[in-house]
């Protein structure tokens, strides 16, 4: 439930004509994984603190957690760590040949992965031990779409997109096959896909692990669009799920630009009548904030 603060402050903003999305900003998944790593800085003041690669996609985040010592380990410096160092698996996750590699190194792992992640990649682990072919629509590689393909086994396709799945050979009738998805992909770029792959394997089981919260910001940020004349998308410049709202805005308003700080808002935006602000799942509540008392102070 949002709090006063955040009512108060969302009829405020209708009053200067910006709007924000009705939902936008944190996911669980990621505020897990940075309420995670907060409370493991604290426990561990006396121990070297990593995530394993960026934590979550977006800079300020990232930047506010190095400041209280979080340190980034990339994957080829693993065999570098001292013994009882602490390392976060960020919220993409990863293949499980990495945690083991870390076991060895006698790390102690926090497992600050998306509840929904762990899903699809135990649905990837279980429908391989039934010799699945497991099939994955997602991004080529995107953190989530490497660490589940760790758990498909060897009997395992990515498709990016229509084209691809139309470019695969059809099945044999006895063989068996999952889809699954990155839990940020397209709704529409999806069913596209299994379509297309329907048509083309008889025993073709489909699991729609998009993850809801996915699906309500773009559906929110549509249900925005025809009340405003831009919007602002408010995220990180590489993260998956905030260059899909930015499609999704460009698609369906005169006017959207991509944007990581108040500071990037566009000069063109402070003429406009109205402004709609949605935001990525992995950003902050203070960096929503900011955007919108900029706004609000040129107004």
């Amino acid at each position: 439930m949002p709090g006063l603060f955040f009512i108060l402050n969302q009829l405020y903003i209708l009053y200067m004509n910006v709007i924000l999305a009705d939902v936008l900003g944190y996911c669980m998944g990621v505020r897990r994984a940075v309420d995670s790593a907060i409370e493991t800085l604290k426990n561990n003041q006396n121990n070297k603190v990593y995530s394993l690669g960026p934590l979550i996609h977006n800079q300020v985040a990232l930047d506010k957690l190095s400041s209280m010592g979080l340190k980034v380990l990339r994957e080829p410096n693993i065999d570098l760590l001292d013994e009882r160092s602490v390392v976060i698996i960020r919220a993409h996750g990863v293949p499980p040949q990495v945690i083991e590699k870390l076991t060895e190194k006698n790390s102690f792992v926090v497992n600050a992965t998306c509840p929904r992640v762990l899903a699809s990649q135990n649905n990837a682990k279980r429908y391989s031990s039934m010799n699945y072919t497991v099939i994955l629509a997602g991004d080529k590689n995107h953190g989530e779409v490497v660490g589940i393909a760790g758990y498909a086994g060897k009997k395992f396709i990515l498709v990016e997109n229509k084209e691809d799945a139309e470019k695969l050979p059809s099945f044999n009738d006895d063989e068996n096959a999952v889809l699954l998805c990155q839990t940020t992909f397209s709704m529409e770029e999806f069913k596209q896909i299994a379509d297309v792959l329907s048509e083309k394997i008889r025993n073709l089981k489909v699991l729609n692990t998009i993850c809801s919260a996915t699906k309500e910001r773009q559906e929110a940020l549509q249900r925005l669009c025809p009340s405003v004349d831009g919007i602002l998308v408010v995220g990180g410049k590489n993260s998956a799920n905030t260059k899909r709202l930015l499609q999704i805005a460009q698609e369906n308003c005169p006017l959207a630009a991509l944007i990581e700080t108040a500071d990037e808002i566009p000069e063109n935006f402070f003429a406009l009548d109205n402004v709609g602000i949605t935001a990525g799942a992995s950003t902050p509540d203070s960096v929503i904030d900011e955007v919108m008392k900029r706004l609000k102070d040129r107004n």
